[in-house]
């Protein structure tokens, strides 16, 4: 009898643990978004077809022959996302035209059919395995090569990408993610998706699922939430259910992120992953002449930015037409692993207390008078898609703070200019451009205003300084002495850099 009890015993705790990586009504994370928010921190590597052609996003017609890259090295992938200290690893196995990294019996259009062809998803799962790295996989459920996505019955490509899933999950060992993309196409009830997460989940319990535009502003719409706009729990919807973890690729959540999203009258947690290029013109696939890397400082504040709350990161590092992550690329994400000093087995680091966020600020100037859209508290509000917006060209902000708080550092994220790439195929790359080119920080000290930095250079992608010893002011104040057009701040943090540690 004791024997009888103790099998049903594990049994039941085997059926909890398995069903346990459904998705279910809570309040907390589940195991695998557990899992999800203690790895935090992961590259993504966006290499394929595109990546020889110069495109973004191409249309399923370029010839399998043009992926040939003369010195293809996966190891060396791995190698640098773990010296940079990333977690796990994510590939882009399928991009929107379709060409798989891997020898899929469902397609010819694959490595398989190319000039090289090694297995890219095996070969960087194994390299995974060697270097101590979780694999992640991104597969796009939009398909403009496959001709089955074109059939009237959506059944169709529902069993194509099934049959192909199947093959991604089985063949190379444990895959920790996996980022569907490209659902804007069809409608979300024409994907499947409920069939395939219970697939998914069968054969990779353990697999946390997301899908890109995953919330949205009524139930049944394609209307998507923006990230900024998630500070309040039970207020939006599910657009693709079920999801373990929310997307919106390439936005910045609010610093008052909720977690709490409604399906059928029900709410789920769902954690939100960040995806940002180390690319400063915002490309996925790397060009024929390599974009510059982001300054180290802008990364770094939004490392901090994007895996606080809970929330995870991703950094895309593709490899260039080699097959390489070029040595300036990989240099960049190893500094920054140094910087902030990852260690393996421990938590991710942190920032500081941001003393500024949600206090009184005042303003020279608001464009249009718009004190609602463009008003000073925009810049102290913890959201990256707001922003404070002058009316004039030489202006200041003031930020009231309470004068028991201390802080030594700032960091502002300036609004700027953009310039898009001419190319009709490269449509995400954009120059940046600054319009604060002089500007100095006052504190409020001894009832007068005291000067503690000045710079005569432009703001930069993320201005960030750094003090060598403690300030404590009533108000601070941003003053703009030069600039090629009315200024404008998404963010402008105080920062108590020693309040995490």
């Amino acid at each position: 009898m004791r024997f009888v009890r103790l099998i049903i015993v594990i049994l039941s705790v085997s059926l909890q643990t398995a069903l346990g990586q459904l998705l279910v009504p809570s309040e907390k994370p589940d195991r695998t978004q557990q899992l999800q928010i203690e790895r935090g921190y992961g590259m993504f590597m966006h290499f394929g077809v595109n990546t020889f052609t110069g495109d973004e996003w191409s249309d399923g017609t370029t010839p399998a022959l043009k992926y040939n890259p003369s010195s293809l090295d996966c190891d060396q992938w791995v190698r640098v996302a773990r010296d940079a200290g990333f977690r796990y690893v994510l590939l882009t196995t399928k991009h929107h035209d379709g060409f798989c990294l891997w020898d899929s019996k469902f397609t010819e259009y694959d490595v398989a059919s190319s000039p090289v062809k090694t297995d890219v998803v095996g070969a960087v799962s194994k390299a995974c395995k060697k270097y101590g790295v979780q694999f992640a996989i991104y597969y796009s459920l939009w398909d403009r090569h496959e001709p089955s996505y074109k059939d009237p019955d959506p059944q169709k490509y529902i069993d194509y990408m099934a049959h192909q899933l199947t093959e991604l999950l089985t063949n190379y060992g444990p895959v920790c993610e996996l980022w569907f993309d490209g659902g804007w196409d069809r409608k979300s009830e024409n994907w499947g998706l409920e069939r395939i997460y219970s697939l998914v989940k069968k054969l990779q319990p353990d697999c946390a699922v997301g899908i890109n535009l995953t919330i949205v502003h009524k139930e049944g719409s394609g209307d998507a939430v923006l990230p900024d706009l998630m500070t309040e729990n039970n207020k939006y919807f599910f657009q693709y259910f079920p999801s373990d973890f929310r997307l919106w690729d390439p936005k910045i959540a609010h610093k008052a992120d909720k977690k709490q999203y409604l399906h059928l009258g029900k709410s789920y947690y769902l954690p939100f992953e960040h995806t940002i290029c180390l690319s400063k013109e915002w490309t996925w696939f790397q060009k024929p002449n390599p974009r510059q890397p982001r300054d180290l400082d802008e990364l770094e504040e939004l490392f901090y930015w994007a895996t606080d709350n809970d929330n995870i990161l991703v950094i895309n590092v593709p490899p260039d037409n080699t097959g390489r992550i070029t040595e300036t690329d990989a240099n960049a994400v190893i500094a920054l692993g140094q910087r902030l000093n990852i260690k393996k087995g421990k938590p991710l680091p942190r920032n500081g207390r941001f003393i500024s966020l949600g206090t009184m600020s005042t303003a020279g100037s608001v464009y249009a008078n718009d004190i609602t859209g463009y008003g000073p508290q925009c810049a102290v509000d913890g959201g990256m898609q707001t922003r404070w917006a002058s009316a004039d060209t030489l202006t200041e902000l003031v930020v009231n703070l309470k004068e028991s708080d201390r802080f030594n550092k700032i960091s502002i994220f300036e609004y700027q200019d953009e310039h898009k790439s001419k190319d009709p195929n490269d449509i995400f790359s954009n120059q940046r451009l600054n319009r604060i080119q002089t500007y100095a920080i006052d504190i409020w000290k001894d009832n007068s205003w005291q000067t503690i930095f000045t710079d005569n250079r432009p703001m930069g992608d993320c201005k960030v300084i750094r003090f060598p010893m403690y300030y404590r002011t009533a108000k601070i104040k941003l003053r703009i002495l030069k600039a090629t057009a009315p200024p404008s701040i998404y963010e402008f943090n105080v920062i108590d850099c020693e309040a995490s540690k």
